[in-house]
């Protein structure tokens, strides 16, 4: 029987071995440049490939997962913004549920509108409550979900947001700066969140370097996810 997406990143998680994501935006790349990311990613110490963003207005998303499935071996999932962001091509879907704001349409609202898209798909869908820090400036996740992140400071107002999204029936944990974030989540917010959760923990947003990844490594983080630093620089992970 083989393993699904989740079953690895939780055994990953309980024999403590770190896992990376590349996140790609469809809005951010042309068709042509899809094999050289890939071949790049390949290279990497990359253990999964993300495919979305907040605002999504170059629509090939299918296109892109299925040049990405011919240069890669990696797991690809869905990180949507919207339910036209879901593709058939990939083989998982992020459930997002933003947790850190109170806007309807993104607790619930959308995922109501996916289900006929969902239902009979053969996507992994793995529900993950969705956790935006303030990076220090505004992002898109901020300006299209219209809510407010979470201060940086208020550790543990993340760390209860956390819990209450395990309690609720959660299987992953996403801490997001939000893409471009001029800083990363606090290392102290990643160790109080990771020490409070039972369920693999994602960390993204403002992660510039190694040094970064490691740090957040260190402080409980399962997995990273690597999006701008990728999309400005291919050689990165050289």
């Amino acid at each position: 029987m083989s393993v699904t997406i989740y079953e690895s990143i939780s055994n990953a998680r309980k024999l403590k071995q770190k896992l990376l994501a590349v996140l790609i935006d469809p809005d951010k790349i042309e068709l042509s440049e899809v094999s050289l990311l890939a071949e790049k990613i390949n290279q990497s110490s990359a253990t999964h490939i993300f495919v979305g963003g907040s605002i999504v207005q170059n629509f090939i998303i299918d296109e892109l997962i299925l040049i990405l499935k011919k240069e890669s071996n990696l797991p690809i999932l869905i990180f949507p913004g919207h339910p036209s962001q879901i593709s058939q091509e990939a083989n998982g879907l992020l459930f997002l549920s933003l947790l850190s704001g109170r806007n309807p349409d993104y607790l619930i609202e959308h995922h109501i509108n996916s289900i006929d898209l969902l239902k009979d798909s053969n996507l992994e869908i793995i529900p993950t409550g969705y956790i935006l820090i303030d990076g220090g400036k505004e992002t898109a996740v901020q300006r299209v979900s219209q809510t407010l992140p979470i201060a940086s400071t208020a550790i543990e107002l993340a760390y209860k947001t956390a819990k209450a999204g395990e309690y609720l029936g959660k299987k992953l944990i996403y801490l997001e700066a939000g893409s471009g974030a001029l800083n990363p989540v606090p290392v102290e917010m990643i160790k109080a969140v990771a020490s409070q959760i039972n369920i693999p923990l994602i960390v993204g947003g403002g992660i510039r370097s190694r040094e970064a990844i490691e740090n957040a490594y260190a402080s409980g983080a399962d997995l990273v996810v690597i999006g701008t630093a990728f999309e400005n620089d291919i050689n990165f992970f050289n």
